[in-house]
């Protein structure tokens, strides 16, 4: 059927079902385009925060230590899609319209929300079952990072403690268009310099109003 033929108010009327079952189907059926769009997914490296994307954007990266599947009220879930869904749906928006990181995260986190009620899954059971195994800075498990892995959203949550951890795996391939190695290096120096210093002035700002007291 072309898609223009599908309109939302007569398909409602003409199938007798709730708005919510139509909305979930579509939503899956959604899902299913973007799927049929990602041309690699890489489940063989360590990935902080449990996914993320190359820099052009052809491969979707999984932890390797996340599970496949999660059992759920009787039920086996591919956490997959939901991964995918968030992953695929922030780097377009950040490459596509120029979001900031933080910006596209929220709604891909939305995205990916919806997703997962549409499936009858409580989001507090799916992000319980996430957080075991989210990789974070200072996690030993975090070894084997891909060399072209993106690394906008590290830099733009100001992660360059991470990003420090995550340079001896990294190479030029994981750097966005224009930049170098040697600029990574030098802006994660500037930030410790800038973060020293502001620790510095917090902690004086601290010892002086305690003396005020």
């Amino acid at each position: 059927m072309p898609a223009c033929g599908c309109h939302p108010i007569s398909a409602h009327k003409k199938l007798r079902i709730p708005d919510w079952y139509v909305s979930s189907l579509m939503l899956d059926r959604a899902m299913d385009a973007i799927l049929r769009r990602v041309r690699k997914l890489d489940r063989t490296h360590d990935i902080p925060y449990l996914a993320g994307y190359s820099v052009d954007g052809q491969t979707i990266y999984i932890d390797r230590h996340l599970p496949r599947v999660m059992n759920y009220k009787g039920r086996k879930i591919d956490v997959a899609r939901y991964l995918i869904m968030h992953e695929e749906v922030e780097k377009t928006l950040i490459d596509q319209l120029g979001l900031h990181y933080l910006h596209a995260h929220q709604i891909a986190t939305r995205a990916e929300e919806a997703l997962i009620r549409a499936d009858n899954i409580l989001w507090r059971d799916y992000d319980r079952f996430m957080q075991k195994y989210v990789k974070i800075l200072g996690d030993e498990r975090l070894k084997k990072v891909p060399e072209d892995l993106d690394l906008k959203p590290y830099r733009d949550e100001h992660d360059f403690d991470l990003i420090q951890r995550m340079r001896k795996s990294l190479t030029t391939k994981g750097l966005r268009k224009g930049e170098t190695a040697a600029a990574l290096a030098k802006a994660v120096r500037e930030y410790e310099t800038a973060l020293k210093d502001q620790r510095r002035d917090a902690a004086a700002h601290k010892r002086k109003a305690a003396s005020r007291k």
